[in-house]
């Protein structure tokens, strides 16, 4: 904790966000959203490990790729004119500030949720980062989304699970995964550009998108910046994400599948790091911030002990 990431707070004005609050976008077309799509990943997720375009041209694996990217970009304008599936988000933006390793949000000066994170204790020659650095002990602004492009995919499941249809089924499961990715994209630049505001001049491309050359981060609950899942259940609470067709499981999966959910965090220096391995007295610590038992934190960070 002395060597958190440095920043003069006392000069520091946050903009205030055109938005305060919550807001849903509903049937969001499809077509808008398709060109936001990480293709990488989606070769991946077919066991072919190489970047996109360069996959197309590779000699061992450009033949299948291009049958396999054609296959997709057919489907995608099914999904399009049939309606195979149903795109949403639910985003909020309200006051928040830091205490210590938690951030508080407000409405209307009433503390809404606090919301623990966790911070690197490896050896660093920087900062031992921690996600509430990025937000003024002051007066700050933090947001909140969750994304969704799986609602109605069942139906169209059903459809080739009747038709032993098993290469179909698995492409339309990996598009709607890139969708949600690709919403959850669009939506960050909606934010940026528009309802917080904060970057309204940028015009960046797509792959200028993918290598995040953007101002601002997206950390998502159960990855390497803020490794506990369930912090989702503060997310889906606040944002009232069930009223959007999504939910979580026991184990803290989100339903349908190709949901992400996650925050907002605007600070010029804001970065993506892994907080990597941390010790018992972070645990304990961890555990009293949050109210649970010690046994419950280590199961739920076990892959970080």
């Amino acid at each position: 904790r002395k060597n958190k990431f440095k920043f003069d707070w006392d000069s520091y004005v946050p903009l205030i966000p055109n938005m305060l609050g919550s807001r849903t976008y509903e049937d969001i077309e499809i077509d808008l959203i398709v060109p936001y799509i990480d293709w990488t990943p989606f070769f991946i997720s077919w066991e072919m490990r190489s970047k996109y375009p360069d996959i197309l041209t590779d000699p061992k694996l450009g033949e299948t790729a291009n049958s396999l990217f054609k296959d997709a970009n057919e489907m995608l304008n099914k999904i399009s004119k049939e309606k195979w599936l149903c795109l949403k988000s639910v985003i909020g933006i309200w006051e928040a500030r830091s205490i210590g390793d938690d951030v508080e949000l407000f409405e209307n000066g009433n503390r809404l949720k606090t919301f623990n994170f966790l911070r690197q204790q490896n050896l660093k020659k920087n900062f031992n980062l921690c996600l509430s650095d990025y937000i003024s002990p002051n007066k700050d602004y933090m947001g909140l989304f969750v994304c969704t492009a799986g609602l109605e995919i069942e139906k169209q499941l059903e459809k080739f699970l009747n038709d032993l249809d098993d290469y179909n089924s698995i492409l339309l499961k990996s598009l709607a995964d890139r969708l949600a990715e690709a919403l959850t994209e669009y939506m960050h630049e909606k934010v940026r550009k528009e309802i917080w505001a904060y970057s309204k001049e940028e015009n960046f491309s797509n792959k200028d998108l993918i290598n995040e050359t953007y101002q601002g981060i997206r950390p998502a609950p159960g990855y390497t910046a803020c490794p506990d899942h369930t912090e989702k259940e503060k997310i889906f609470e606040l944002l009232q994400a069930d009223q959007i067709g999504v939910s979580l499981t026991e184990n803290m999966s989100m339903y349908p599948n190709a949901t992400v959910c996650g925050y907002y965090f605007a600070h010029p220096n804001a970065k993506y790091f892994s907080v990597g391995k941390i010790q018992d007295d972070q645990i304990q610590d961890y555990a009293k911030r949050k109210q649970k038992s010690k046994k419950y934190i280590e199961k739920w960070l076990r892959s970080n002990i």
